[in-house]
């Protein structure tokens, strides 16, 4: 398709913008309706969200659409986009939120943990190559583990880290017997 052919469809840059970040949202909001109806534990269904994502980024949108500067929309477009936006977030958020209630995810702010995982996976676009050792499928599953694995509830946090340490250097932990 030639630059002339592509404004035969589209009147103008903001359009195409426009159209490429709609898509993108649909495309993720689809993935997320899919995943939230599975039933799924709170874990199994963050895990699943990642490596969709990780794969409509790198593959379905060939690491581009998605991270256009959508801000150069009009406010009205800009507006949809935010809504749209905003709802894919609200959705990992209640996963993650649903996890913490359930004790499958150790306690924190959903809403942080959230902008962690996104931002992780929005930044694939600066470094990923289709020519480079992984595939994004491979990369997607990596991330997914990781991630889901860091708000695990049975993983130790630092106190228990310490405490574990001590241990390990002599001293006793106040459950163990003299």
């Amino acid at each position: 398709m030639t630059k002339g052919n592509l404004y035969y469809y589209f009147k103008s840059k903001e359009e195409i913008l426009y159209f490429c970040q709609d898509y993108s949202l649909d495309l993720l909001l689809a993935r997320l309706e899919e995943v939230r109806s599975s039933g799924a534990p709170p874990n199994e269904q963050l895990h699943r969200l990642i490596r969709e994502q990780v794969s409509i980024i790198l593959d379905e949108l060939k690491a581009s659409a998605m991270h256009t500067d959508f801000q150069m929309l009009s406010r009205r477009r800009l507006a949809k986009i935010i809504q749209k936006r905003d709802r894919y977030e609200r959705g990992l958020r209640e996963i993650i939120r649903e996890g913490m209630e359930r004790g499958v995810f150790r306690k924190g702010d959903p809403k942080l943990l959230g902008f962690a995982i996104l931002g992780a996976i929005n930044w694939t676009v600066r470094w990923f190559s289709p020519q480079g050792p992984l595939s994004a499928q491979e990369i997607g599953e990596a991330f997914a583990d990781y991630l889901v694995r860091g708000l695990r509830a049975d993983q130790a946090d630092p106190e228990t880290m310490e405490s574990r340490e001590g241990e390990a250097h002599g001293c006793a932990s106040p459950h163990t017997e003299r």
